[in-house]
């Protein structure tokens, strides 16, 4: 890789935030628009789906990106190209031969899976519909962490860019033709856009693969006669490096499966009726998660960018850097994270009626708005452990948490005082108790912690934020409520931002390194 393509870690990761905030925007105008197509109950079928395919797709690519990413940065900043072609060929040949064996397995099994696994058997359409993502998400997947591995940054960025505008028209278009054959056909129109917005996404890595390939040949050309016994320790260690992260994430996607199961089991013993169960699992999991988890557009992209970073640091073992890494991400999620936090819990009612024609499902997402926080500073930890060889004290954690959150589901969401909430204050434990037991794993092994401090300005900054919002809402300015509510927003953020600049936690050489406007503060 050039240096002239290889990016800094905040400048990839800037621009991963860039691309991330475009589609966390993006997306959601299928979150607005799709409810009013199909209605609750159609976008949790859509939803009842997903646990599955996660599922499946965690058995194919589970840790194999991150390993390709991991192993491409320490060969490059031990200046060892020879490996990287064996590397991406062996990750390839084993991630397409494990999609179309679980493919097989979906199209197979699906009326069985359908009667005995899933709860509502409306969702079989939308089930058939998803199974070619299996191959082509495994395969973009093996791009992705190829180019991220080499730390450049951009070709991620515009997949996933295009993805989800193909995504967005197709959806929304093969929704609304189908749902005149009834409910079920509008979710699987829904899903069959974004079978077409993955493929999109694919042939863009393909595009950017293809047109760097005489880099590649380069690199062939030094490449020794004897291919067999590279290739056997690449694909042992391959395998050494994916297995834990994949069983991290398996826990953690059979864990999204078995809640969308109990949930809905434990929501008929409270006494609740199929169709209202699938539409309040519909607006928790389509519409308030959604809204919570907008802020993970820079918590994943300073997890992927941090992941060859520390892994560079590690092999080389620049501790300082770790720790600078790692306390650059961490303030960066926690600042940027906080004020979505406010907004969330102070205009839950106002942004569930604005986007959703939905004010009844306000109350779910201020409880669960709190929790915001935790979720944006366990990414970049989670990738903390896993770049230093700890994957296996991530998949611990993520264990525990999943256990009890599943218990917690069973014992709260089946009783008829609690219903769905029960299972969102379960949702809200497990998300706590995770970030928890990451941060005394990353201070266990590194001794790495954040500044009790910036917990303090954060935290005041907030508190004056969310005075400033709710004063410039309650004076009702504007005639419509949808631009007294953004008025108030960018009136807070801006106090906010002022607030952070007085205090120090960000200064004008983090502005410098924003994409496009960063040149406005030289």
């Amino acid at each position: 890789m050039t240096k002239q393509t290889k990016q800094t870690f905040i400048k990839g990761a800037m621009i991963l935030l860039a691309a991330g905030i475009i589609n966390r925007l993006l997306g959601f105008v299928p979150r607005i628009t799709l409810p009013r197509i199909i209605g609750a109950e159609g976008v949790g079928l859509y939803q009842l789906s997903y646990p599955f395919l996660t599922v499946m797709l965690t058995i194919i690519t589970g840790g194999i990106p991150l390993a390709v990413a991991k192993w491409i940065a320490e060969a490059e900043s031990q200046g060892d190209s020879i490996r990287v072609k064996y590397i991406f060929r062996t990750a390839m040949a084993l991630v397409t031969l494990l999609g179309i064996l679980m493919t097989a397995v979906m199209l197979l099994g699906a009326p069985w899976i359908i009667k005995h696994v899933l709860p509502d058997a409306r969702v079989y359409r939308t089930f058939i519909v998803m199974t070619p993502m299996l191959l082509i998400i495994g395969i973009s997947s093996v791009y992705r962490g190829y180019f991220q591995g080499k730390q450049n940054m951009i070709p991620t960025a515009v997949s996933q860019i295009v993805e989800t505008v193909l995504r967005i028209v197709a959806s929304l278009s093969f929704a609304y033709m189908l749902l005149p054959y009834g409910l079920e056909w509008g979710a699987a129109g829904a899903m069959l856009g974004a079978v077409v917005g993955e493929i999109g996404g694919l042939a863009v890595l393909l595009w950017k693969y293809y047109r760097d390939k005489h880099l590649l040949k380069q690199a062939s050309s030094q490449l020794p006669n004897q291919h067999t016994p590279k290739n056997v320790p690449v694909f042992r260690r391959l395998l050494g490096l994916s297995i834990p992260v994949t069983g991290s994430r398996l826990v953690g996607s059979f864990s999204y499966l078995l809640e969308s199961i109990l949930t809905a089991r434990s929501l008929a013993a409270a006494g609740i009726a199929t169709g209202v169960a699938t539409a309040q699992y519909g607006a928790l999991q389509g519409m308030i998660v959604p809204l919570l988890l907008l802020p993970t557009a820079l918590t994943y992209s300073l997890a992927v960018s941090l992941i060859p970073s520390l892994s560079e640091a590690a092999a080389r073992g620049d501790n300082s850097l770790i720790h600078k890494r790692l306390h650059q991400s961490m303030r960066l999620a926690l600042v940027s994270g906080a004020p979505f936090v406010v907004i969330m819990a102070l205009f839950a009612e106002p942004i569930c009626r604005i986007l959703y024609n939905h004010a009844e499902i306000a109350p779910m997402l201020q409880l669960i708005a709190p929790v915001g926080i935790f979720i944006y500073l366990q990414a970049p930890l989670q990738a903390a452990l896993q770049a230093l060889n700890k994957p296996g004290t991530a998949l611990i954690n993520t264990l525990i948490g999943a256990i009890v959150k599943l218990f917690l589901i069973v014992k709260l969401a089946s009783d008829p005082d609690f219903g769905i909430y029960g299972a969102l204050i379960a949702i809200n434990v497990n998300i706590v108790l995770v970030t928890v037991l990451h941060g005394i794993s990353v201070l266990r092994f590194i001794g790495f912690h954040m500044q009790l401090t910036d917990f303090t300005k954060v935290g005041a900054a907030m508190i004056i934020m969310g005075a400033a919002a709710r004063f410039t809402m309650n004076q009702q300015p504007l005639t419509y409520e949808w631009i007294n509510l953004l008025l108030a927003c960018a009136a807070s953020v801006i106090i906010y931002l002022i607030l952070m600049v007085g205090m120090k936690i960000i200064d004008r050489h983090d502005m410098i390194r924003i994409p496009l406007f960063g040149n406005w503060f030289k």
